[in-house]
């Protein structure tokens, strides 16, 4: 079994999403001593933003790649593939400005490839990664669930739920803190509680095994 640990918070030590990104993981090797990790620092080791040129790169012969193209290429390739080998991804996810870090984002934007993790049909697009499991580590200095007065600007956990649909990934949990920016007392007790809630994740490992 292979597990993939993403890290896109910015705030090292003091990340509550890193922080519960890790005590997921520990929760997961402590259960299955197997299991192969897979750590990428999206912060300390960031993947290039998207650009025109990466996309126009496949229509041109690879000797006309520069240094720098081939690069960015080689780490693109190497990012998918992590993701297509792992059976579960575990993401920490913190809410920036409502919605998702933009070293995340630029890693999402190479997982998105035609033919890999998604096609188009005559009858819509249909999702190739659908076999993975998926935890966000979530943290929000704010409440954004549903029925609160901020649902509707949480483009954070909705972003997230609709790009793995779109991979065909259905298994998807949050291990969630939210209001950790309302008080000392709050960031505790939203800390607290969801790694009360991490060892009773259910996420069928010991099936797929």
């Amino acid at each position: 079994m292979k597990l993939l640990h993403i890290d896109s918070g910015i705030l090292g030590d003091n990340s509550v999403s890193r922080r519960l990104s890790a005590a997921t993981v520990a929760e997961l090797k402590a259960r299955h001593p197997g299991l192969a990790v897979t750590y990428r620092d999206l912060v300390a080791n960031p993947i290039a933003h998207l650009t025109g040129a990466h996309l126009a790169a496949g229509s041109i012969d690879a000797s006309q790649h520069d240094a720098q193209m081939r690069k960015d290429l080689a780490d693109a390739a190497e990012a998918l593939d992590q993701f297509l080998a792992a059976d579960i991804v575990i993401v920490g996810a913190p809410m920036y400005n409502f919605s998702i870090p933009s070293q995340l984002k630029a890693w999402i934007d190479r997982l998105a490839v035609a033919g890999k993790t998604f096609r188009y049909t005559e009858k819509g697009p249909e999702g190739l990664a659908g076999a993975k499991k998926v935890i966000i580590a979530s943290s929000r200095g704010g409440f954004y669930g549903a029925g609160t007065p901020l649902a509707a600007i949480d483009h954070q956990e909705n972003y997230l739920r609709a790009v793995f649909g779109f991979f065909g990934i259905t298994d998807l949990t949050f291990v969630r803190a939210e209001g950790v920016n309302i008080s000392a007392e709050q960031k505790a007790k939203s800390i607290a509680e969801a790694e009360r809630g991490i060892p009773a994740l259910d996420i069928g490992l010991a099936q797929a095994a």
